[in-house]
This record gives structure tokens, sequence and C-alpha cells, in this order.
């Protein structure tokens, strides 16, 4: 049987501010905003897609930017506390100026596993963000303009989830998820569907830390990528055999979805890699429009009036 999960699909957050988004996640950090929607529960909040050229698996961070609504949240277990994003290992110089160019506090460099070199810092909500300086990762990567290509973000590198322990956590990774554990160091625990930076799944056993709160600046969900329709059935047929709750398959337009927690209290998703962003839009004009699911269209002039306003600022971040 072919593998059912191949990797990271996206990680969907929680933001406040939907300008602040864009101008952080675009034109701080360069990456392309992909697909300008919304939530599917609820048509007055943007979702925004960000990742590469056009948006492919295992580079699509996503975010609710709700405004003043909700209240912040706290990082703590049982939550993915740590977005990672893949650099050149030559860019170190580049990004530590650049962030520190635009305000951006971050922590001194460390290395991390062998020729991982990493920064954190936080976007303006407090998600926690990490760059990775590596040469592992051969994909090209996006760029507006502003940032080198030489030096642009390539996608993901890995995520980091606290948990009391990884035993359950890691059960569920390698019996239904396709997933085997590739590296340990102390208290992290590195696994993986594909031994290929985008697809490093970082358990952190944390059991002093506070149960985590789910608010503006945290991980909403992060989704796994299966190939189709087909493999997505089967994986969910694995999942329900364990005995945990799981959604039917939902129509998410650019990819269909199944949902369910992890034992440590994450939620999952498992995506299917297509259709993609460009059934709706041109590839050259990703993330222009506003594109509505067809049971808001009817809605269409009453929920853009009820948005707030965005646009691109790109020429501020050259």
């Amino acid at each position: 049987m072919s593998q059912l999960v191949t990797g990271i699909h996206h990680v969907t957050a929680i933001a406040g501010d939907a300008q602040k988004n864009i101008d952080f996640y675009a034109g701080i950090l360069g990456v392309r905003l992909v697909k300008k929607t919304v939530n599917f529960d609820a048509p007055d909040v943007y979702h925004f897609y960000y990742g590469d050229e056009a948006g492919h698996p295992g580079s699509i961070m996503t975010f609710f930017p709700y405004g003043t609504g909700l209240v912040h949240g706290r990082h703590g277990k049982g939550m993915l506390n740590t977005t990672t994003f893949s650099v050149p290992a030559a860019a170190l110089t580049f990004w530590l100026e650049r962030l520190k160019r635009f305000g951006v506090s971050y922590k001194e460099p460390q290395e991390r596993f062998d020729g991982e070199v990493v920064i954190y810092f936080e976007d303006p909500d407090g998600l926690g963000l990490e760059l990775v300086f590596n040469d592992r990762d051969e994909r090209k990567g996006f760029t507006y303009g502003p940032i080198p290509i030489e030096y642009a973000i390539k996608g993901f590198y890995n995520v980091e989830i606290w948990e009391d322990g990884y035993e359950r956590t890691a059960g569920l990774l390698t019996e239904q998820l396709d997933h085997k554990l590739i590296a340990e160091k102390g208290n992290r625990f590195r696994f993986a569907a594909t031994d290929k930076p985008g697809n490093y799944i970082d358990i952190l056993c944390s059991p002093e830390s506070l149960k985590g709160l789910a608010g503006n600046g945290t991980v909403h969900h992060i989704a796994f990528s299966t190939p189709d329709s087909a493999s997505q059935l089967a994986v969910r047929q694995k999942i329900v055999q364990r005995m945990i709750n799981t959604t039917p398959v939902l129509d998410r337009n650019y990819f269909t979805s199944i949902y369910f927690r992890e034992p440590g209290g994450v939620l999952f998703e498992v995506a299917t890699a297509g259709p993609g962003f460009a059934v709706d839009e041109p590839m050259e004009h990703l993330g222009e429009g506003l594109k509505l699911p067809a049971q808001f269209e009817p809605s269409r002039e009453q929920i853009a009036k009820e948005l707030p306003q965005v646009s691109l600022h790109l020429d501020q971040y050259k």
C-alpha cells in the first residue's frame, strides 16, 4: 500500500487585526498571500492562506483574524506552540538584520539538531514562530521581490507540540498517520512521514507547563497531507478503528478535510493535496480577490461590507 500521509499540509492559527497579519506575513516574512476568503463557520471573519508561489502543501500557513473579539491565548501543553519556517543556512545575517529593522524581537540563534540553527520570535499576536537555517531543504521558496530568493522562506521546516509525554501522540502518528521517530534530543522527539524539511513533527515533553488556552496568538489546528480522497478515506478508517471521534469528509473548496483530536488535545486534520488554490483564481493573481464558498455568494455584497478593508503594502517592506 502506498503511503497515506505524506507530511504537513498546513497550520491554521488565530489572529487579531487582519491588516497587521498581512503586513507581518506577506510584508516582513515575504510569504505569498495565496487566498483571501472567509471562515466557513463565520463568514464575517477572513480566512487568509499564505504559502509559496502556488500554496503547495508543506508551505501553507492560514489565519482567522477575529479582530479584538477574542481574548489572548496562552502557550502551553496540549497545543502546537511553535511553527518553524525553513530558510537557507546562508540567510542568517539577512534575517537577523531584517527582523531587527522591522522591530521584531528575537532570541539569540541556537543549534538544535545537527545542521539546524534556529531563532525564535513571535508575530504581532504572540504566535510562536521560528526560522531554521539549513542546507537540507531543496525547495525554491517564494519572494514578492523585497527578499532575495536566495534568502526567502521555502515553506515549513517543523512544528513543535508540547505534551505531558510523547508516547500517546506518538502511537497515533506512527500507527495511523504513517510517521516514524527519526530523531530525539533531550525532551524533544521528532517524527516525520518523509524525512524531508517541511514534514517534521517535534513533540516536546513538558509536564511542568501550564495547559495551553485557545485565543489570539495560538494555533487552531495542524493539517496533514494525503494524496487524494481515496487515501483520505483510508486514513479516516484507521483513525476510527482507534476509537477516535472523527468528522465526516468536509469540502473546503481547495481540499477536502477530516478533523479529530489527538490524545494530548491538539486538533488534527487530514487534508487532500488538491485541487489547490488555482481552482477559482489564476496562478498569477492568487490572493488578489475575495473568494467565497458557494453558499455565501448570494450574500457577497453584505459580507464584503462587514469585513475590514485590507491590502498588500509591500513597498514599505523593501
